[in-house]
């Protein structure tokens, strides 16, 4: 279609047109392949360039004709005006012509005006080849410096997507709890746009986002657990909700008999809650043997854990909110103070029972 469109615009029109968009994407494939050091765009932008040449070839040799018509084609005028030039004919003498009179006004040496018939010259052949050219190197130069001068529309990071657009069916424990949240509802929670700012890090974005509806270990899939968790860079969140019947005084009291350290007790939004230290654990796999195999599970980087209570009174549940990183770097508690209060609003209390 676009080929088909060209073919219609005249030549004094299409020519510069394809000379000025082989000469745009030729250069740009060119500075790309030296920017990133690849060949493809390199060959591509080589035979852009030379679809370039070509056409600026075709258009100074009909520059040049225009401006200087060939001897052959001013002799064969000359014939054929000869040609239609009335004959003497044999017996009769030829009348002489009345010379015609100088009209006032004109000069010796001047000839006649051209007549209606006469072949007028194109003397915008020029002006529509630099204006084409002009117009079309203005519009490349647009594209080209555009992105770099002008403000990008939307500089908020977009951080991943939770839901996949599947929804598997819960599982029996989260029937039999009453307002349980689910493990999308969790993510949704946590991936907010500000969260990694909240971390610290603005400039970096969500590389990975995911929530389950998961049954606590060793209760025989009667406790519903559902999790979310939201990967960086530098930090890696994860929040789960237990809707057991363990309070935090009691949860307070298991964490001094385990290997927690650091552990403070405190108020979030009116519920009891504590701060905790613990390794993750980190487990390898070797995947060059055949079949793979794994190593020993290690202790792997300490993560920070927040756990408050499902609800102001304490009545059994809660909700962990953990940070770790690769690195064993830590953010400070605030941080895990203020995440929770973005995430605990969307965590219904837990009701009386």
């Amino acid at each position: 279609m676009l080929g088909f469109l060209l073919r219609l615009l005249p030549f004094w029109v299409r020519e510069p047109v394809l000379i000025a968009i082989g000469s745009v994407l030729g250069v740009r494939l060119m500075y790309f392949a030296v920017r990133d050091h690849r060949l493809v765009p390199a060959g591509l932008g080589v035979v852009f360039l030379v679809f370039t040449a070509i056409h600026v070839h075709t258009v100074v040799r009909a520059l040049r004709a225009r401006r200087n018509p060939s001897p052959a084609s001013t002799a064969s005028e000359a014939a054929v005006h000869a040609a239609v030039q009335p004959q003497p004919q044999p017996g009769n003498q030829p009348q002489p012509q009345p010379q015609p009179q100088p009209q006032p006004g004109t000069q010796a040496g001047f000839g006649p005006p051209p007549g209606p018939g006469a072949p007028k010259k194109d003397h915008n052949a020029w002006a529509q080849a630099v204006a084409a050219v002009a117009l079309f190197g203005v519009i490349g130069a647009v594209l080209w410096a555009g992105p770099r001068f002008m403000p990008s529309g939307d500089n908020t990071p977009h951080p991943a997507s939770c839901s996949d657009g599947t929804h598997e069916e819960l599982p029996k424990a989260f029937k039999q709890t009453p307002q349980p949240v689910t493990g999308e509802e969790l993510c949704k929670a946590l991936n907010r746009p500000d969260l990694a700012k909240l971390l610290g890090t603005p400039g970096e974005t969500a590389s990975s986002a995911s929530g389950n509806n998961n049954t606590a270990l060793l209760t025989d899939g009667k406790v519903a657990q559902p999790d979310a968790e939201v990967a960086f860079d530098t930090y890696t969140v994860h929040v789960s909700a237990t809707y057991d019947d363990l309070s935090t005084a009691q949860y307070v009291k298991l964490m001094k008999f385990g290997n927690e350290t650091d552990i403070k007790t405190l108020s979030v939004l009116g519920r009891p809650a504590v701060l905790s230290s613990d390794h993750t654990m980190k487990l390898e796999i070797n995947l060059a043997t055949d079949g793979g195999s794994g190593g020993p599970v290690q202790q792997g980087p300490l993560a920070r854990t927040l756990s408050v209570a499902l609800d102001r009174h304490d009545r059994g549940g809660y909700c962990d909110i953990t940070v770790w990183s690769a690195s064993g770097a830590l953010p400070n508690d605030a941080v895990l103070l203020d995440i929770a209060r973005k995430v605990l609003p969307s965590i219904p209390e837990r009701p009386a029972r």
